[in-house]
């Protein structure tokens, strides 16, 4: 068995916290970032939260993301940044709000973000993103795609020129779609999430070099997978729930054996993973306590990963270079899950009714 270099430092909660530059834009990020979904009722509320954006001002965290979708998360973001001096950068998003959602209402979509600015207590938006772009049979933002158009993008011009934002970006899960927004170079930062971890490397093909090529500010979402990279399932994995095909089986198994070799906590060896590639900008963490956030500051004050454990975390991920169709976006370990449903004859019946393409 291979035994790899792993040294850990002693380290106090005060950390310097390294910054990156956010693509085009003139911000410079921390490199983690406070995650918005948790900063809401669904975790501390605001007194928690509170906790949680003070405990960053003074560790150095100066970034953190937002969404009407998330919850009440706004309003609680509001409230916990209220009184803070320290300079801070915000994003928020547009989608999921007015109910019913028409993402070709821009009346709309200028109240949303209105209703942003008065939730948050600004009188700006640094980086205002589009949620779930890339989703055309949920959200069809675009009205064109050669050359990108939408409602969206007049409003973000219109937004600019009055000075209630400051810059523009996309915010999605997909990676062909999100990848084909990014080369329109309409937008400053992108935010991908579940295509770019210690497992999953399809963005790394195509969407990040395309962000990087049109100087954008890159923000990695997942990069725990939502918590099954962290939290160890191996009597399930050995078992082989039906859902789970044998290639994933036999790269969990040599993921686990890594960590054992690594001595190294899960949730540190995927946060250094992210924080190994120079091209992402800043890792928005989902802190349910300030407690939370202390440990994952001190775990990036580690910087990257040793090579030796970059170059077995890049052979077990080529184990499975694209993920099984019956495959969930979470990996459902756990739960009472045993393949998938009925197929998305919604989309099906949608393409069905597209009219041929003319010559």
């Amino acid at each position: 068995m291979k035994a790899f270099g792993y040294f850990q430092p002693e380290l106090t909660t005060h950390q310097i916290m390294e910054t990156r530059r956010l693509g085009r834009t003139d911000l410079q990020t921390s490199v983690l970032s406070i995650g918005g979904l948790y900063t809401s009722s669904l975790a501390g509320g605001v007194a928690e939260s509170k906790r949680i954006m003070q405990r960053a001002m003074d560790l150095g965290v100066n970034a953190l993301d937002t969404a009407p979708a998330y919850a009440d998360s706004e309003a609680t973001v509001g409230e916990a940044i209220a009184g803070i001096d320290a300079p801070l950068i915000v994003t928020t998003k547009l989608g999921g709000r007015p109910q019913p959602f028409d993402p070709q209402d821009i009346n709309g979509l200028r109240h949303s973000v209105d209703e942003s600015l008065r939730l948050l207590g600004r009188d700006h938006i640094d980086v205002l993103m589009v949620h779930e772009p890339d989703r055309p049979q949920q959200y069809p933002w675009w009205s064109s795609y050669e050359p990108l158009e939408g409602p969206a993008l007049d409003l973000m011009d219109e937004l600019k020129a009055a000075g209630k934002i400051r810059y523009t970006g996309l915010a999605g899960t997909t990676v062909a779609e999100l990848t084909s927004l990014v080369k329109s170079n309409r937008f400053d930062v992108v935010l991908t999430a579940f295509n770019y971890n210690v497992l999953f490397r399809e963005a790394a093909d195509s969407l990040i070099p395309a962000a990087v090529e049109n100087d954008m500010g890159i923000v990695l979402g997942s990069a725990y997978g939502q918590g099954f990279l962290t939290r160890r399932a191996d009597n399930e994995v050995l078992a082989k729930p039906i859902w789970l095909a044998e290639a994933r089986q036999q790269q969990l198994l040599a993921y686990y054996e890594l960590l054992d070799q690594a001595a190294m906590p899960a949730f540190e060896l995927c946060l250094r993973f992210v924080l190994s590639n120079p091209s992402i900008s800043t890792i928005p963490i989902g802190c349910k306590t300030a407690d939370h956030l202390d440990t994952s500051v001190k775990a990036a004050a580690k910087g990257p990963l040793p090579p030796d454990i970059l170059d077995r975390l890049d052979e077990i991920a080529s184990m499975v270079p694209f993920r099984p169709w019956e495959e969930p976006m979470i990996l459902p370990f756990g739960k009472s899950y045993f393949g998938p449903g009925i197929a998305n004859m919604g989309a099906a019946v949608q393409v069905g009714k597209l009219k041929p393409e003319e010559n």
